[in-house]
């Protein structure tokens, strides 16, 4: 795949597309309030988190490359072999650590894999009672305190009278 863009640009706009992730999933929203929606996430960062390894490798190939070169420089003067050998050394522990955090990652994804979300209210919504005071009563054209706002018959006292006579 190529990428006009340099790696640094990169890194910018996948730190950038993090934040917004920060941002985004700070309140639920309509694409934002599923345990599914979680699991999506989380599978997606632990799929980035997989990926950090090579970035951090290749990320270290041109301090490599000019040590190799015998062209590294060092501020202060020191050792171009022992600040290579240093930069290499703390590299792979963060590799180490992003290895481990993508397996957590994993770890979460498979315990968010069997949640839902429960729908079964939903469908009964519009038969749930409001709690507000009077409703219309369509059945005989009263109001009445039955605490729904839904013509339902069956939330009706009015209409439960009726049909005992």
């Amino acid at each position: 795949m190529n990428h006009p863009q340099s790696p640094v640009a990169l890194a910018d706009q996948a730190a950038e597309a993090v934040r917004a992730i920060n941002h985004t999933t700070r309140a639920p929203g309509t694409d934002w309030q599923y345990p599914s929606d979680a699991y999506s996430l989380i599978g997606t960062l632990a799929h980035l988190s997989r990926m950090l390894p090579q970035a951090i490798t290749q990320a270290l190939q041109p301090v490599t490359d000019a040590h190799q070169a015998d062209r590294l420089t060092v501020d202060g003067g020191k050792d171009p072999d022992q600040a290579a050998s240093s930069a290499v050394q703390t590299a792979r522990v963060a590799i180490s650590r992003a290895q481990r955090l993508a397996e957590a990652l994993d770890q979460v994804h498979s315990a968010l894999s069997p949640l839902g979300y429960d729908t079964s209210d939903d469908e009964d919504e519009d038969e749930q009672p409001c709690g507000e005071g009077m409703c219309q009563c369509y059945c005989v054209g009263a109001g009445h305190p039955c605490g729904c706002d839904c013509p339902h018959e069956d939330d009706c006292d009015f209409c439960d009278a009726r049909d005992r006579y």
